[in-house]
């Protein structure tokens, strides 16, 4: 396996027989831009761009270091099923740094705030209880924790649960240097009556003999008068003595606990997805405990350290699977969402309360600040505050945020091209991405989400994956429905993503596609570049649908007149016009817009 580190994979691969298809006899309606149809019996073969390779990414994941129950091992299993080149670990800046989580509970009430964000306690039962109760009491309490304390009681046969959550998942996080603390009180125990402090942990793959899914620590106190720890699958359980009628306070150290119990694990491949405190009697017995004091410590996410953890905990899954290339990324929270890519990875300041921004101008800084720090800039899920009329006006007026990429591949799909459209029309040069956006690690191909984003790169090596974006040398496709290549090559060189400036009356395009599915067809989509403006915030294009009768021999060459500006796409849809995949567009200018062209994509 390829190191996260950026190290290059130069191994050859099997590539699918190459069906190259063109589009032509178009008219923009009511722009003006004529297209011609070349057919020739006998086309020659295209140019092949030498030292490129289709890479396929999934650009948009979150595992142990964010919210939600997915693991590292969890992305990796799906990615080395589906034949995914690389991941990008997009795991929230905040969470990684752990900043504002949730420090203390005190047991002072349902609800308990700290800094100003709540932490909440939901009860719940499970078996046949006879009677339970959940009461904040003034006495007795811990010595050290003036205050209120919570006393669980119940009887029968069955567990009083009680869960606790903070605001926005500020509990959870990573367990590599979290150790948990609870003063328990043991008025009425033994072994048929405990209290259990239940850690959910995150989801892996099936492994040693166990099954895939979500492991779970469960700490057992006043049964034993030993520590043990013993495993039953998925379930590890530690028993800790508990002295009934004295206070004591307990350490839970979680990732030496995980280690012991399951050694085959990166047991720092784990978060904490979720706590409760629960009372289990047995045999119609009674149990009642009083708890106060719970701490959660993190030894090492001060300034840059929760990067580095990350950092240690990827290195446990070297050579582990081969096949499958991952880098560290972030998605930037504190603003409107922004993945980066590449650069040195320096953690921005957040604010606190970290509560989410989402001030244009505050973003648009933001970019600025990473831009700094090297690497490219993808603004995310955009439609989450702005519709697609809003979407593009932003994209127009503000040249996309200052991002160099934007999350297109996702639904709805054709809201986003929509938008995406009106911005080409103005020459904003951004690349359109495609999302997974997982927080689960289960199922990538049952997802709504789940579009991958291909790159023409030479390696998998960071540094030629973030050029290939910059550039806009990509494409997004459905993984669940087509994993072929697109392209457009001009005089023999790949132009996609590029910005051509032409005096040429006319320019022949030709355009790249491989292996459509049965009933798919190639639609290509031509668009005016008149800089509209906010005078006509709508697309300005023409699509043509081919379907494989029409494509000779798989090759067909678009001479496009450029007019006052143009561009050309290609997009892959079903027989029933779903989108499977889209590429980014090539750019026919006469002379260079007012806000320039990126250097990368000067053809």
């Amino acid at each position: 396996m390829t190191a996260e580190s950026g190290t290059r994979d130069e191994r050859p691969r099997l590539h699918r027989r190459h069906l190259l298809v063109a589009a032509g006899g178009l008219a923009v309606a009511g722009v003006g831009v004529p297209v011609a149809l070349a057919a020739t019996a006998d086309p020659p073969p295209p140019t092949p761009v030498r030292g490129r390779r289709p890479i396929s990414m999934a650009m948009h994941l979150h595992a142990s270091f964010s919210e939600g129950t997915a693991s590292f091992a969890a992305h990796l299993d799906q990615a080395q099923r589906h034949g995914v080149d690389v991941i990008w670990w997009t795991d929230h800046d905040f969470r990684v740094a752990a900043h504002d989580h949730r420090r203390a509970v005190h047991f002072d009430g349902a609800q308990e705030p700290e800094g100003g964000l709540a932490w909440t306690w939901t009860a719940s039962t499970e078996g046949r209880l006879t009677a339970s109760a959940a009461d904040f009491v003034d006495t007795p309490h811990a010595t050290d924790d003036p205050g209120k304390a919570l006393r669980l009681a119940a009887a029968g046969d069955g567990i009083l649960w009680y869960a606790g959550k903070a605001w926005n998942w500020t509990h959870t996080g990573n367990i590599s240097d979290t150790t948990l603390h609870l003063d328990v009180l043991p008025e009425e125990s033994g072994p048929d009556a405990t209290l259990i402090v239940e850690i959910a942990l995150s989801h892996h793959p099936a492994r040693a003999g166990r099954p895939a899914g979500q492991h779970v620590l469960r700490y057992r106190l006043g049964a034993a008068r030993t520590a043990g720890h013993r495993t039953d699958g998925l379930r590890g359980t530690i028993d800790l003595p508990a002295p009934t009628g004295q206070w004591r306070r307990h350490t839970l150290p979680l990732l030496a606990d995980v280690r012991r119990l399951w050694p085959d694990l990166v047991a720092g491949d784990n978060s904490l997805c979720g706590l409760r405190l629960g009372v289990d009697v047995r045999g119609s017995t009674r149990g009642s405990f009083v708890v106060d004091r719970l701490v959660f410590e993190r030894a090492r996410r001060a300034g840059q350290a929760g990067e580095d953890l990350r950092a240690e905990v990827l290195r446990g899954y070297a050579g582990r699977f081969p096949g499958v290339t991952h880098h560290r990324a972030y998605e930037v929270s504190m603003v409107r969402h922004l993945n980066w890519f590449g650069g040195d990875q320096t953690l921005p300041a957040f604010p606190s309360p970290p509560y989410r921004d989402n001030d244009v101008g505050r973003t648009e800084r933001m970019i600025e600040f990473l831009h700094a720090h090297g690497g490219v800039v993808c603004w995310n899920h955009p439609l989450d505050v702005e519709n697609r009329e809003s979407l593009a006006r932003l994209m127009v007026q503000r040249n996309n945020l200052g991002a160099d990429l934007i999350e297109i591949g996702r639904a709805p799909v054709d809201n986003y091209l929509w938008a995406y459209d009106v911005a080409a029309r103005n020459a904003v040069f951004a690349t359109a991405v495609g999302v997974t956006d997982d927080h689960d690690g289960t199922d990538w191909r049952g997802r709504a989400d789940r579009h991958l984003t291909y790159v023409w790169a030479p390696s998998t090596g960071r540094d030629d994956l973030v050029a290939a974006l910059r550039a806009g040398q990509a494409w997004f496709t459905d993984l669940a429905r087509w994993r072929g290549a697109l392209d457009i090559q001009v005089d023999g060189r790949s132009a996609m993503g590029a910005v051509l400036l032409t005096p040429a009356a006319e320019v022949t395009l030709r355009l790249h596609a491989t292996d459509l599915p049965d009933g798919a067809s190639l639609t290509v989509v031509t668009g005016t570049v008149d800089l509209a403006g906010d005078a006509d915030l709508t697309p300005a294009t023409t699509t043509t649908r081919l379907t494989p009768r029409q494509l000779r021999q798989g090759w067909y060459d678009l001479r496009l007149p450029p007019g006052p500006g143009a561009y050309v796409r290609t997009e892959i849809r079903s027989a029933d016009g779903e989108i499977l995949a889209a590429g980014n567009p090539t750019w026919l200018l006469r002379s260079a817009p007012p806000r320039g062209i990126p250097p990368a994509r000067r053809f």
